[in-house]
């Protein structure tokens, strides 16, 4: 049997439900954006990559706001994290050179969330032939690039294209 060496992902499997606050109120308040992985800061949501991504350049909207359902979320809240969307694809597009995307909100445990408790909605980028026999074979998504070498490519043109 072949063993996939992924020492990184320990820290999330030991330490993933220990914290009782809430990952995205806390990686908001703090100042530390390249640390976090903060791409943007806008007037009512973030975008942040995921720390465990499924692709390279996944990353995720968040409202600054603690709320768990979009209909929580006020118009202009909701207006914001729709147009960061927008913007958002439209930079991994030009930046990373995908062939499509997945997008989506996973609201309560039934439906998938990892974090119930706060909105957030994921947005990752896909070629076509990005799933190999890795995903099929040994249920194991191979991630060619290390996060912080993604961060670097996207950081500087989400900054760039600031409001």
């Amino acid at each position: 049997m072949e063993s996939l060496w992924a020492p990184w992902r320990m820290a999330y499997v030991e330490n993933a439900w220990l914290s009782s606050s809430c990952i995205f109120c806390e990686t908001a308040s703090t100042q530390q954006d390249e640390k976090n992985f903060i791409l943007y800061r806008g007037q009512s949501v973030f975008i942040l990559m995921n720390l465990y991504p499924y692709n390279p350049g996944h990353v995720m909207i968040a409202p600054y706001r603690h709320v768990d359902d979009l209909n929580k979320l006020t118009a202009a809240e909701q207006l914001e994290l729709i147009q960061e969307a927008a913007r958002s694809t439209s930079l991994l597009r030009q930046t990373m050179n995908p062939d499509g995307f997945n997008l989506g909100m996973n609201q309560g445990k039934a439906a998938g969330a990892g974090v119930e408790d706060h909105l957030h909605l994921h947005i990752v980028p896909r070629w076509n032939g990005d799933t190999n026999f890795m995903p099929i074979v040994a249920a194991t998504k191979v991630i060619p690039e290390e996060l912080a070498a993604t961060h670097r490519k996207l950081a500087p043109i989400f900054r760039e294209t600031q409001k």
